[in-house]
């Protein structure tokens, strides 16, 4: 009868251990959140591992940071299922929601339905600010951010052909793409390139923290509005933890109010978003052929 209660007691144990196996909610299937790395690099786990910690107490699910390397890095991970939310900007958003029926945008930062770029360049230059497009750009060297921002790439291309009658390849001597916005405002105030066009938070961001010198790496131009940045959510959500769940999501999101949160991005709060909220985006990427 003792050697009997060794083994009945192993199975007890084994199957304690197998239930555990086909807990859906375990931290073997959380949910995997990324954003594309449009500014330095090296803080972005820093900047976003807390958002994950914060969906994570709100949802009552785990949350996972998952680090992209790039844009289309980003945009490839979610089409593939690989991140189930991701903070994109308009045309890489637009890219991923067009890869995947039934992704959602669902939430943006309040200056997103609005958002500009700022064209700079080097005080040596020549290029004197304004408020009207610049029109001595010709001959000079330009660098776009990566080449899938919207607004390091898209939309400053589309103002320069809108403007300036001419494509970027004709109207510049050089054209460079320097990954991020960060990077952009460096190769300008260095001289690597005359000018240059980033997002306008990342540029006054770097002036008031002392990283970027306003009499050297000047603002010559300010874009007109457009629509960019947003959270937009994979429908394997809804089978992963239960039907509405996305709903769930973007309450979370619309009720994030920590200042040191929303710094991250940064933005002072989030607004509801919807996928039509950025069809002028869509319509432009497949005039520039930024979709096929």
């Amino acid at each position: 009868m003792k050697l009997l209660s060794i083994p009945l007691f192993l199975f007890a144990v084994l199957a304690v251990v197998g239930c555990g196996d086909g807990d859906t909610t375990s931290p073997s299937s959380p949910l995997l959140f990324s954003a594309i790395p449009d500014q330095d690099e090296t803080r972005l786990r820093e900047k976003f591992e807390p958002i994950a910690r914060y969906l994570e107490q709100k949802l009552g699910v785990p949350v996972r940071y998952v680090h992209a390397t790039s844009y289309p890095d980003a945009v490839e991970l979610f089409k593939n299922g690989d991140i189930h939310l991701a903070w994109f900007g308009g045309l890489s958003g637009v890219q991923a929601r067009h890869q995947v029926p039934g992704a959602r945008a669902i939430a943006q930062g309040e200056a997103d339905p609005e958002f500009f770029s700022y064209f700079i360049a080097h005080r040596d230059s020549g290029i004197q600010p304004g408020e009207a497009f610049p029109t001595d750009l010709a001959g000079k060297t330009f660098t776009f951010g990566s080449n899938s921002s919207t607004s390091g790439r898209l939309m400053p291309e589309f103002f320069i052909r809108k403007f300036a009658k001419s494509s970027p390849n004709d109207l510049f001597s050089r054209i460079g793409f320097s990954g991020s916005h960060d990077k952009t405002a460096e190769l300008v105030e260095s001289g690597s390139f005359d000018v240059g066009a980033l997002n306008y938070k990342v540029y006054e961001r770097r002036v008031q923290s002392g990283q970027t010198d306003p009499n050297i790496c000047r603002v010559i131009w300010k874009t007109p509005v457009y629509p960019d940045y947003n959270f937009t959510a994979h429908p394997e959500l809804e089978k992963r933890f239960g039907e509405g769940f996305i709903d769930r999501l973007q309450k979370a999101l619309l009720s994030m109010d920590d200042p040191a949160l929303l710094s991250a991005f940064p933005r002072n709060r989030m607004i509801p978003a919807s996928n039509e909220d950025y069809d002028p985006i869509h319509q432009l990427a497949e005039d520039l052929q930024f979709i096929q």
